[in-house]
């Protein structure tokens, strides 16, 4: 009688095989025999593997049907892998805006096609702006730093992202499709969101995307206020914080992700070369 733990754990070492060939493949996808060809495995073999893949989402075809590549599920476990450490990464830039500017500060992940508030610093001044708490989801788009998520994004995702959240954003009237559109172009325009009491009259609010190391939506930072704290010359203020604290991040994130890439070792002589004094001039 066959082990189907055994088994279990060889189709798994395929799959992840399968993977990895995938993701080191061009954008535009691999035919089946390549992908075979790339893993060593029999055709019937990597055409079954792939299968099992796209019904779990990991693997998606194009218009054809005849090349794979990676799908957005995979996109959507990778996002949350790494979220965790751009909360910790993330927390001084929040302190640092909420001191700076005495208001709200948001931390917003993607989440699939919604948008994840998943941290907040609340500033010093009395009247509070908390639209939103820690854990709310909106769809892409809806909110300041919602729009930052989106908006800098590619044409062609901007364009999917619209058209499969367009029942999402029915309770949000000031979010349709043609609004939504204008203000993204808007916001490309500016470097930065505004969102100009589109959910509630009286607040305003401001958000930048944090750009990764590979030109990639990683976060984004917003703050939300009454309406008299986020206006002309204040609010050029305000976003020039936020561009100052999202750049810095992004090379954060990106020098993180580089060290966790790296073999132990490596990671182990590197902070112990940083320690020493540099070259004589």
């Amino acid at each position: 009688m066959p082990d189907t733990g055994v088994a279990s754990v060889q189709m798994i070492g395929r799959a992840s095989m399968v993977l990895k060939v995938l993701s080191e493949g061009a954008s535009e996808g691999m035919r089946l025999s390549d992908v075979a060809l790339a893993s060593g495995l029999g055709k019937s073999t990597v055409s079954r593997i792939l299968r099992a893949l796209i019904d779990v989402g990991y693997v998606e075809t194009d218009a054809s049907g005849k090349r794979y590549r990676l799908g957005y599920c995979l996109f959507n476990l990778g996002n949350a892998a790494r979220r965790f450490h751009i909360i910790e990464l993330a927390r001084p830039a929040l302190a640092r805006l909420a001191a700076a500017t005495d208001d709200t500060i948001f931390l917003s992940l993607r989440d699939g096609d919604q948008a994840h508030c998943v941290d907040r610093q609340t500033g010093a001044y009395p009247i509070r702006t908390l639209t939103l708490s820690v854990g709310d989801r909106r769809p892409l788009g809806v909110g300041a730093g919602s729009l930052a998520l989106l908006a800098f994004e590619t044409e062609a995702e901007i364009d999917r992202i619209i058209a499969g959240t367009r029942e999402a954003r029915r309770p949000f009237p000031a979010f349709g499709d043609d609004a939504l559109r204008e203000m993204i172009r808007a916001s490309r325009v500016r470097g930065y969101v505004v969102n100009d009491g589109h959910i509630v009259s009286a607040m305003n609010a401001v958000g930048v995307p944090v750009i990764d190391a590979d030109g990639r939506v990683a976060a984004a930072l917003s703050i939300a206020a009454i309406r008299e704290r986020v206006a002309p010359p204040r609010l050029e203020e305000i976003a020039a914080l936020l561009k100052a604290e999202a750049d810095e991040l992004g090379k954060v994130i990106g020098q993180r992700r580089d060290s966790d890439a790296r073999p132990p070792e490596m990671v182990r002589r590197g902070r112990e070369h940083e320690g020493r004094p540099g070259p004589a001039a």
